[in-house]
């Protein structure tokens, strides 16, 4: 087995794995965790290809919300403790990715004579 060959099974795998996720949560666990959801079946086939995707952090999460694991104060609370190392981080990253790229030049190879090209030729 090659790795495209290996590469298509996984993608086929996850996507089998994803479409009965889908057809489970869609139809019997979102009217569990989710009060509004009840009877709300029309907009259902449009969660089907972000399940599809998605569907390791589909099921931790109505695993999450089943077994009420889920601390809903902490889900609202702005996660921001790691901004101000970012605002550092990305500004200095940014000037030596710039830096490299004005620094690094590439040079034509001495044994390769240029050679003019012409206009074509018009066809009649």
């Amino acid at each position: 087995m090659n790795t495209a060959e290996f590469l298509l099974m996984v993608v086929k795998w996850w996507g089998a794995i994803g479409a009965l996720v889908a057809l489970v949560f869609l139809t019997v666990g979102m009217d569990r965790i989710d009060e509004d959801a009840d009877g709300a079946y029309v907009f259902r086939p449009l969660l089907i290809p972000g399940i599809l995707l998605i569907w390791p952090l589909v099921l931790w999460r109505w695993y999450c919300l089943a077994f009420e694991t889920d601390h809903w104060a902490h889900r609202y609370k702005p996660r921001r403790h790691n901004h101000r190392i970012f605002a550092y981080v990305m500004p200095i990253a940014i000037v030596l990715v710039i830096a490299a790229g004005l620094s690094v030049r590439q040079q034509w190879p001495a044994h390769i004579a240029p050679e003019q090209l012409s206009a074509p030729e018009a066809s009649q």
